[in-house]
């Protein structure tokens, strides 16, 4: 028999250099083309529905805190049009902390849609959007409870709690939400009394929703809260609020173990940004306007593009399985 020889196996150093200048070649051609998007291909934040969203530039508008819906001059989109309920929470109770506007009115919606009463807390000063909000879930055919109050303060907590257990017979859901954000430049620009608002608004606040809560939830219930990327990357100018935010995301996990032989499931959500009023009422007008673009779509989240996961996590038709995790929703690849 003759012997098959194999081809003589090309130096690995030549290969290399060939394939380098093929690549040099390559990327000289794509300087000298056009893009598609000068040529007719879209241009601007990504889009992956047929609904286009807004990018940036986006208002420039800087909002007095707590920060209204209302006084925004492009609204959030937080219907979810497209979104078909089917009967996920049927007759379930749940509270939304922060309820009144953004993130928080987005899933108030979509569980009344789902079958939910809803109750939602928000600050005094924010009950024109809890309003509208109420209006939004008894249009769904739901019954909404207006709770406002303090989230710092556990014993306005306690007595939400009971009250929505004593007009609805029962407690399935708590959604924490509510926030305070404001950035700061440095480190010294931190003042621990502004610190101190941070951390009791948004850990203090979950923290004595939850214990608050406890007593009514029963076997399936579920804990949602609300996190950020912020707690997943840190955030330069958010030192305190990204702080909590991570904290938020610790005590989720421990929080999902320490419950979950009660039958209750604990899970977070992590947004990246998204266009409510918390960030006008934060930043000034001209970063405001140019919020988003930083991620890979290059625009922000619209709460309704995020309500449907908090549907997801409340449902134990969806997520039987699935405790202790946080969700990141971030509009950019990998986060």
């Amino acid at each position: 028999m003759t012997d098959i020889k194999s081809p003589p196996q090309r130096d690995a150093g030549s290969m290399q250099r060939e394939i380098q200048q093929r690549q040099d070649q390559a990327d000289e051609r794509s300087k000298q083309e056009p893009r598609a998007s000068q040529i007719g291909g879209r241009q601007g934040p990504v889009q992956t529905t047929q609904h286009d969203y807004p990018g940036t530039p986006l208002p420039a508008q800087h909002l007095e805190k707590p920060g209204l819906e209302a006084d925004m001059q492009l609204k959030p989109e937080f219907l979810a049009l497209d979104y078909r309920g089917s009967g996920k929470l049927a007759d379930m109770v749940a509270i939304v902390t922060g309820g009144d506007s953004g993130i928080g009115r987005a899933v108030a919606v979509l569980y009344a849609r789902e079958g939910a009463d809803v109750a939602i807390i928000y600050l005094a000063e924010e009950a024109e959007d809890a309003n509208e909000t109420k209006r939004y879930i008894e249009a769904e055919g739901r019954s909404c409870m207006l709770l406002p109050g303090d989230v710092r303060d556990a014993s306005f907590c306690r007595s939400a709690a009971e009250q929505v257990h004593q007009r609805f017979g029962r407690l399935d859901i708590l959604v924490n939400n509510a926030a305070f954000q404001e950035h700061a430049e440095t480190l010294a620009d931190l003042s621990e009394d502004r610190f101190d608002l941070t951390m009791k608004t948004n850990v203090y606040g979950y923290f004595h929703m939850a214990k608050a809560v406890l007593p009514y939830l029963k076997r399936g219930a579920a804990i949602i809260n609300t996190g950020s990327v912020t707690g997943l990357k840190g955030s330069r100018h958010l030192l305190d609020y990204a702080t909590t935010k991570g904290a938020i995301h610790a005590f989720t996990m421990s929080l999902a173990s320490n419950l979950l032989e009660h039958g209750i499931r604990v899970n977070a959500v992590a947004p990246g940004p998204v266009w409510t009023p918390l960030n006008p009422a934060d930043a000034p007008a001209d970063k405001v306007a140019q919020f988003g673009a930083g991620t890979d779509m290059q625009r922000p989240a619209q709460p309704q593009e995020l309500s449907p996961a908090y549907v997801f996590l409340a449902a134990p038709c969806c997520s039987s399985y699935i405790t202790g995790i946080v969700l990141p929703i971030t509009g950019s690849v990998g986060e």
